[in-house]
């Protein structure tokens, strides 16, 4: 497992940039625009910002956008593509339909498609989205991202409704789904800790406050704020209420999520599956420290952003003109 003691971060972090480069051909670099185009990290970062300013709850969803985006075919802008007359595509699919910030990503692409025509991927472009919408809270990058993806040609619903990660999964079942795409419990429990920000429907945890059918609360769940989200999501009953992930921090990106979870205040039955586990619950613990958690977290977050990454026609990747539509045949 990753050390988490800061002492080792920055070394750490200098492997992993050599060791992603290398598992997918040095096809990713953090500077991989420099020559091509160079102000790539000024427009994301601009719209960013002005949009997460606007609206503070863009943050949680496009980190969910990158995500849900990472976990299905790796990271490769499957999820903006949209749905046609003969294909449901991953973004329609039950556990997308939430997702938001499409938006955000369509009009930053069309701002670098003036600046760079036919340059920047739009799986890149959401990889640098999430990254720049945690860290306008801090007024700088709080991670380094590697870009030089390449768009994938197709999306399917089915597969977003089999390989993203359920709210109700136990520890067993996160692990494996992890394990299969080169992460560690290490980062399992740092990339859960994107639940210090967003919100959750009431449909998704409902079965945690009716654990037995008789109207018993899950016994993992603090009986105070069992009653709280019943209040919540029960008077009157609306499964599409939605409650925030870490009560008290829905909008602030800090390590609060682990503190509620130690005291038995995680709203999903995945946030609670983590205290399960002696080695995860052990990380959990150390993540209570803020430091410690975003050091992580950072490093976390260039692993999942290395998944399934498509280096160009041979494995079926592309630069697409518009985020939500495939380039035609040649």
């Amino acid at each position: 497992m990753r050390l988490v003691n800061l002492n080792v971060v920055f070394v750490s972090l200098l492997v992993l940039i050599e060791v992603v480069s290398v598992c997918n051909g040095r096809v990713l670099s953090p500077a991989f625009y420099r020559k091509s185009c160079p102000q790539i990290g000024r427009i994301v970062r601009s719209i960013t910002w002005s949009k997460v300013a606007a609206n503070p709850t863009l943050a949680a969803k496009l980190l969910r956008l990158h995500y849900h985006d990472c976990f299905v075919r790796g990271c490769d802008a499957s999820i903006l593509i949209d749905s046609t007359s003969g294909n449901t595509a991953e973004k329609d699919a039950i556990p997308n339909r939430s997702i938001g910030g499409y938006d955000v990503i369509d009009e930053i692409k069309t701002k670098l498609e003036e600046e760079c025509p036919d340059i920047v991927s739009c799986a890149d472009i959401v990889a640098l989205a999430a990254r720049d919408a945690v860290s306008y809270q801090f007024g700088r990058p709080m991670w380094q991202v590697l870009t030089g993806r390449k768009d994938g040609r197709v999306s399917l619903a089915t597969e977003a409704s089999r390989d993203l990660p359920s709210g109700n999964a136990n520890f067993t079942t996160l692990q494996q789904q992890f394990a299969g795409l080169g992460l560690n419990i290490i980062d399992l429990v740092a990339l859960s800790g994107a639940h210090t920000i967003g919100v959750a429907h009431c449909a998704v945890f409902q079965r945690r406050l009716n654990a037995t059918g008789k109207g018993d609360a899950d016994p993992s769940l603090d009986p105070e704020y069992a009653q709280f989200l019943r209040t919540q999501c029960t008077t009157p009953p609306n499964p599409a209420v939605a409650v925030a992930l870490d009560a008290n921090s829905s909008v602030s990106f800090d390590s609060h999520y682990f503190v509620g979870l130690r005291h038995n205040k995680g709203l999903l039955g995945s946030d609670a599956a983590l205290l399960t586990d002696p080695r995860s619950a052990r990380v959990v613990k150390s993540f209570q420290g803020f430091h410690v958690f975003m050091a992580n977290f950072g490093l976390s977050m260039k692993k999942m952003g290395a998944i399934g990454v498509k280096k160009g026609a041979r494995d079926d990747g592309e630069i697409r003109k518009n985020c939500r539509v495939v380039n035609a045949a040649n």
